[in-house]
C-alpha cells in the first residue's frame, strides 16, 4: 500500500500539476505541497484533502486511505461531497443529531412537519 505523501504526489503529477499549479488551486503555499508529498512531512486537513482530491480527480477514499478507486469516472458527474447533506448552521445540527435518534416512522413525521412548515 502506497503512503499518503505518494498517493498526493501520485494524484498531483497524474493531473499534471506542479506543487505551485496544485498549491494556487487548493488557496495553501507551495511549501505546504512539499511538506505533504515528504515522507515524514505534515499531514494535510480533511478539508485540503478534499480540495486535492477535487483538483486532481483523485477519489477521495484512495487519496485519505489507500482504498478504493485512485481515479474517479471522468463520466460520473456526482459530485464528491453533497455539501447540502450537512448542517448549516447550529439550529440544523440539533435537528439532524434529533432526527438521527428517532426511529423511522417518528422521522417521517417530523419530515412532514418541517416541510409543512418549510411552505
Amino acid at each position: 500500500m502506497t503512503s499518503l505523501p505518494q498517493r498526493i504526489r501520485r494524484a498531483r503529477t497524474r493531473a499534471g500539476l506542479s506543487q505551485t499549479e496544485l498549491a494556487l488551486r487548493v488557496g495553501i503555499k507551495r511549501s505546504a505541497v512539499t511538506q505533504w508529498e515528504h515522507p515524514h512531512g505534515t499531514k494535510p486537513s480533511v478539508e485540503h484533502l478534499i480540495h486535492i482530491a477535487t483538483e486532481t480527480r483523485a477519489g477521495f477514499e484512495w487519496l485519505a486511505t489507500g482504498r478504493g478507486p485512485s481515479e474517479l469516472d471522468p463520466l460520473d458527474s456526482t459530485p464528491a461531497l453533497l455539501v447540502d447533506d450537512f448542517a448549516g448552521d447550529e439550529f440544523e445540527a440539533q435537528a439532524l443529531a434529533h432526527l438521527r435518534r428517532m426511529a423511522p416512522a417518528r422521522k417521517r413525521m417530523a419530515v412532514a412537519i418541517l416541510e409543512t412548515m418549510g411552505r
